[in-house]
């Protein structure tokens, strides 16, 4: 049986980025550039056009702020905190932004850069600061956006994370320990990683192009010069880079900030189902021939998976195509669905 899931009022409303000389030649004829100087008759690349074109739009981010004396510290550096009588500490840190909408003054970053945040700077490349206000924040996707006077504002486009392939060229900018508009170069490691936040969204681009603390909310952008991620975090023994990097992909981010500027937050909706792995042993229990996929483990009365016929029992094996191997996948791809949407689930029913 194949049953259509519609997302609609009654749903969980949740507060819820070949060659390097190839490369040059691309970005020398995307932005108008000639090519870098030579050194004797021997050319060499540079990615100097590109970063020229987009650094305008990377802005630093210092905030001030409190939090409850228990609390962790920020795990970006240069914060200093005490313990005041009122049990709170004042707590300072710094990470990185993009202006996305110069025209409306809008920067993304990352939701954990501006957590309990009482004051907000950006700066620009030009030294110019800016105090910057929260539009919204959305701590699942750990995406925030910012809005500051958009006076002499350049802004960065949003690319297509989709279209992103393992061993792609990418570049992160940022700020790393305070170094202003920092660029560091790697390649796409890696595609929908998970496993790493199990408490919020997954489906990261991982990066081996260097990102430190203080690279947090700061672009990984792609050789045209756009989004394809917000750097979010480094697996990291040492505490500095490690080339292992992951940033959330633009395609996600732009869901986000879509909702954050129509409803102030983001909006999830849930098919109203709880569902959990298909293990071999369930599979052998149920006289499957296949050990994969999502069981429906309880439909709720009244919710879309049972307006759409869906029951107890059913196997989701595709969702909008796409194979559902275990709940957690199942999870992380419903998981930036707004409330509203229409997604097409394929169905085993085990009579």
């Amino acid at each position: 049986m194949n049953g259509t899931v519609i997302f609609g009022s009654r749903l969980t409303d949740k507060w819820l980025p070949g060659l390097a000389l190839g490369i040059c030649l691309t970005l020398a004829t995307a932005y108008g550039q000639t090519l870098p100087q030579q050194v004797g008759d021997q050319e060499i690349p540079s990615l100097a056009p590109i970063i020229e074109q987009v650094a305008p739009a990377v802005v630093n981010i210092s905030v001030q702020g409190s939090v409850a004396a228990n609390n962790s510290p920020s795990q970006d550096p240069f914060f200093r905190r005490f313990s005041p009588p009122n049990g709170r500490r004042e707590v300072q840190s710094a990470g990185s932004g993009v202006i996305i909408d110069a025209e409306n003054g809008y920067i993304l970053t990352n939701h954990h850069v501006i957590e309990n945040a009482d004051e907000i700077t950006v700066s620009l490349i030009d030294d110019r600061t800016l105090d910057a206000t929260v539009v919204g924040s959305d701590a699942g996707s750990d995406i925030a956006v910012l809005q500051v006077d958009p006076d002499g504002l350049l802004e960065m486009p949003f690319g297509d994370s989709e279209r992103l392939r393992v061993g792609d060229f990418v570049l992160a900018i940022g700020n790393p320990f305070r170094l202003r508009h920092t660029v560091t170069s790697g390649i796409v490691s890696g595609l929908s990683r998970t496993g790493i936040n199990p408490q919020g969204y997954e489906d990261f681009i991982q990066t081996d192009a260097s990102i430190n603390p203080g690279n947090s909310g700061g672009p990984l952008i792609d050789v045209d010069g756009r989004v394809v991620g917000i750097s979010t975090f480094i697996l990291s023994q040492s505490g500095g880079s490690e080339g292992l990097g992951f940033a959330a992909p633009s395609n996600i981010v732009r869901r986000v900030y879509e909702q954050i500027l129509q409803y102030g937050r983001v909006r999830r909706g849930a098919i109203g189902a709880r569902v959990q792995t298909v293990t071999p042993e369930l599979a052998d229990g149920l006289g499957l021939a296949q050990d994969w996929g999502v069981i429906l483990a309880d439909v709720y009365p009244a919710g879309p998976a049972a307006a759409a016929g869906l029951r107890v029992g059913d196997i989701v094996l595709t969702m909008d195509g796409k194979p559902m191997e275990n709940a957690r996948q199942f999870e992380v791809n419903l998981y930036p669905r707004g409330v509203g949407e229409t997604v097409r689930v394929e169905v085993l029913r085990v009579e």
